[in-house]
């Protein structure tokens, strides 16, 4: 999969953009605050996801502009297919998306047509940040693996709301436990399902990137990445025992939940352990074990999709290759082979093993091809 076209226009500071990327390396270069992260970020929304930068739709558009329009091509390895988003200041909520020219109705009927694995300095999180990071991660990981999992992740975020809402007015004299109970069953099966597609990617993302890590670090450190679920521990069962030993625990706590007024236990309480030598990362690594680790995650989504769609996603990597020694830009390269990959640098050379390949300057929103 790779990007033929790109045009935007509105988007941020974006003023004009038409190009056509290099199949394989596109560098972007400019100073900071020109848009070279806007040009990404744009190639990024076309796979339905939010902004990377938790920018909120309205930041969309510029600020001295009235319409965002972005319209990218891309070639699937069977044909040359198009997206169009368009959004108006005058009304934010009724966007203009189509594909191929249908209308489409909401950016998630974006997320099964284009692909991408992003990786900015942010993405450190993923280490050191709250388990709720984690999980939205290893979230978009599966779904855009397998995205019929899409729905029961959300359909488990709306069971979550209901019942947090009954706890609060159980806890207030307002509603009884068996009203609770209707939705401890519907949050046991689909809760289920969850964790266990977690886990088994998380199976698959920890192999991969013990790999790479191993490699990088030359053999001096191991890599371990666990998935442990908050019902079930480290390994979940399958089938009916599962679900029942899910329903269980929501039932043996719900006198606490209803005291506290939120749900103590289930799949939004799980979360992954990342260690080096057996050490947890988050408590014991340092900032460059948790760069490189965070960085391993990212490529080894990209592998894993790779490996298993018999696809290469569109690889953006936004002012972080700058930061790396020559040894693991060279990882990069290696891991990356094969797949379109957009780099925003200050500088070309911040980029070292380029070779061929595309180089664009941003300047003010204005993007030209060097």
């Amino acid at each position: 999969m790779f990007v033929t076209e790109l045009k935007a226009d509105g988007y941020k500071n974006l003023n004009g953009v038409l190009i056509k990327p290099h199949p394989e390396y596109n560098l972007i270069t400019g100073m900071n605050a020109q848009g070279k992260t806007n040009l990404i970020e744009a190639i990024w929304l076309m796979t339905g996801c939010r902004s990377f930068r938790g920018s909120r739709e309205r930041d969309y558009i510029g600020l001295d502009r009235k319409l965002m329009e972005i319209s990218l091509n891309f070639d699937d390895g069977r044909r040359i297919q198009n997206i169009d988003y368009r959004m108006s200041r005058e009304s934010l909520k009724d966007r203009k998306i189509s594909v191929n020219g249908v209308p489409v109705k909401g950016t998630g009927s974006l997320f099964d047509s284009f692909k991408c694995v992003v990786f900015t300095p942010d993405d450190t999180e993923i280490i050191k940040g709250s388990p709720e990071k984690r999980r939205t991660f290893t979230d978009l990981c599966v779904c855009q693996l397998h995205p019929g999992c899409l729905d029961p992740v959300r359909r488990y975020e709306l069971i979550l709301e209901h019942r947090n809402a009954l706890l609060k007015s159980a806890s207030a004299g307002k509603a009884s436990k068996d009203m609770i109970y209707v939705w401890d069953r519907q949050s046991a099966a689909i809760g289920t399902i969850v964790s266990q597609k977690r886990s088994a990617y998380v199976k698959m993302l920890g192999e991969v990137c013990a790999r790479l890590y191993e490699k990088i670090s030359g053999g001096s450190e191991k890599l371990e990445i666990t998935y442990n679920s908050n019902i079930f521990g480290n390994e979940i069962p399958e089938g009916n025992d599962a679900v029942a030993a899910y329903y269980s625990k929501l039932s043996s706590s719900i006198d606490d939940d209803i005291r506290l007024g939120y749900t103590t236990c289930g799949a939004h309480r799980d979360d992954l352990s990342v260690r080096i030598n057996g050490l947890n990362i988050r408590d014991f690594g340092s900032q460059g074990q948790k760069k490189t680790a965070a960085l391993v995650m990212k490529l080894g989504q990209a592998e894993i999709y790779y490996r298993n769609r018999d696809e290469a996603p569109v690889i953006l990597l936004d002012d972080v290759m700058g930061e790396l020694d020559g040894e693991r830009q060279k990882m990069v390269f290696d891991t990356v082979r094969n797949m379109q990959v957009f780099i925003t640098a200050c500088n070309e050379n911040s980029v070292k093993g380029l070779s061929g390949g595309a180089v664009f300057q941003v300047e003010k929103g204005i993007v030209t091809e060097v």
